[in-house]
């Protein structure tokens, strides 16, 4: 075995050129595969972070995977909202350790915002510190009951966009904060809804106190305020319109009580994740209005068996890869088998069996395959050295130089045990033309 590996080796070195390009199309079919299994694992690791921490989602009753969607893609709407008092008393359960209330609907130049309290930072993806710069607006104590609603045009001074209590302070994500060149100190107006022609709380401007790191979550496109600010900004709107001959300047609306009267969702964290079935049946159970409570892993299972289908695609396509590559190597060694039948006849006259004939072209394009193979998970390794960082902070993809996975170790062993398997019909050509031939080739 030795002595065939020894010849297999060096009629491989006497080819070089040739088969280096085989090499290097199998190098670039194993990149290819490893990078879309790498890719793929991530982005579903970022996907899940985006509910890290989270044990149940409370919302109003509609599908699991909608309620997902639109509480943490802010993709969507939502059928109904729940009302405030329905989130203290799941703040009141013995089993919940901290609820984070969101309201959604509004937007800023495209971008969804959050309304929601200043916890959502010390909660969310388990309490990583999100914060790149600046800080995080302040929760705002209830004020006074509600004042009557002035008519048109009185107090109408100039909006202040934060003062002491921070009622209009907004933290932006990452994206948001690129893409629209924001910076701390910066004032932005909402837009209600989330529609291109829908009107804006201009009145009430907000000021850029935050800007978080990129995190490769919905985090990075969306705007956050606090809850009272959203109160303050619908104060003289009644069913998606302002009221008419209604105007509440910036500052008349720190004396209203701006205590949410709904939200559209909440992040629920237990002292116990083993009660988190009980919990769940009590939020399905709630007598006040019709609730859901889903497990964040399970809807995040759901969504992926309907977007999984792209994920064989992009597997598909680059097994495709591999198989052209492999058949290239096939092509090259069958190609060159004419020119080599006198050195196939002269092993045969020094004693070469059949067999040996099989076992070197096997050996010629296994070794082949394995040079490819071992160069591809190089390239691989030293692709995600090189751009993991870069890939970190522009899109917020975590790659991270660490030992192959099992998935990616099956994929190395499919390619190595098919680039064998190819190299057997050239030995097989090979062979049947030794039987056939003499010391002289025929022309």
């Amino acid at each position: 075995m030795n002595a065939l590996l020894a010849i297999a080796w060096k009629s491989a070195w006497n080819r070089r050129f040739t088969l280096s390009l085989t090499v290097l199309s199998i190098a670039l079919a194993t990149l290819l595969l490893l990078g879309v299994e790498r890719i793929r694992t991530e982005l579903r690791e970022n996907f899940a972070s985006a509910v890290s921490g989270t044990d149940l989602i409370v919302g109003a009753r509609t599908g699991s995977t909608q309620l997902l969607l639109y509480s943490v893609f802010h993709i969507g709407s939502a059928t109904n909202n729940i009302a405030w008092k329905s989130v203290q008393a799941l703040e009141a359960h013995k089993g919940v350790a901290w609820v984070v209330p969101l309201s959604l609907g509004d937007s800023h130049r495209g971008f969804p915002v959050v309304a929601t309290t200043p916890a959502y930072f010390d909660h969310v993806r388990r309490g990583e510190q999100l914060l790149a710069e600046g800080k995080v607006f302040s929760q705002r104590s209830a004020g006074p009951p509600p004042a009557s609603l002035p008519p048109s045009g009185g107090g109408s001074g100039s909006a202040q966009s934060s003062g002491p209590t921070g009622l209009f302070d907004a933290v932006v994500g990452a994206d948001v904060a690129e893409q629209l060149g924001y910076h701390v100190g910066k004032q932005i107006t909402l837009a209600h809804g989330s529609g291109e022609l829908t009107p804006e709380h201009a009145d009430k401007p907000f000021t850029v106190v935050g800007i978080l790191k990129r995190t490769g979550t919905p985090i990075d496109r969306t705007v956050h305020i606090g809850l009272e600010a959203m109160e303050a900004i619908h104060l003289e709107w009644v069913g998606g319109a302002p009221m008419p001959g209604v105007k509440i300047s910036a500052e008349q609306v720190r004396k209203f009580d701006l205590t949410p009267k709904n939200v559209t969702a909440a992040l629920v964290g237990l002292k116990n994740r083993a009660a988190v079935f009980s919990v769940q049946r009590w939020v399905s159970t709630y007598p006040e209005e019709p609730l859901m409570g889903i497990l964040p892993g399970v809807a995040l299972d759901e969504l992926w068996q309907v977007i999984g289908v792209g994920e064989k695609a992009l597997l598909a396509m680059s097994g495709l890869v591999g198989i052209v590559s492999l058949a290239g190597l096939v092509s090259v060694v069958m190609a060159g088998l004419n020119e080599r039948r006198r050195e196939l006849a002269v092993l045969r006259a020094v004693g070469a069996s059949l067999r040996h004939v099989l076992a070197l072209l096997a050996l010629e394009g296994a070794i082949v395959t394995v040079l490819g193979v071992a160069l591809g998970a190089l390239l691989a390794a030293l692709g995600i050295a090189a751009l993991g960082p870069w890939l970190q902070a522009q899109y917020g993809l975590a790659l991270q130089l660490s030992a192959p996975t099992l998935n990616e170790w099956l994929l190395l062993g499919g390619l190595l045990a098919a680039g064998w398997l190819a190299s057997l019909l050239p030995g097989i050509r090979a062979y049947r033309l030794s039987l056939a031939d003499g010391l002289s080739p025929r022309i």
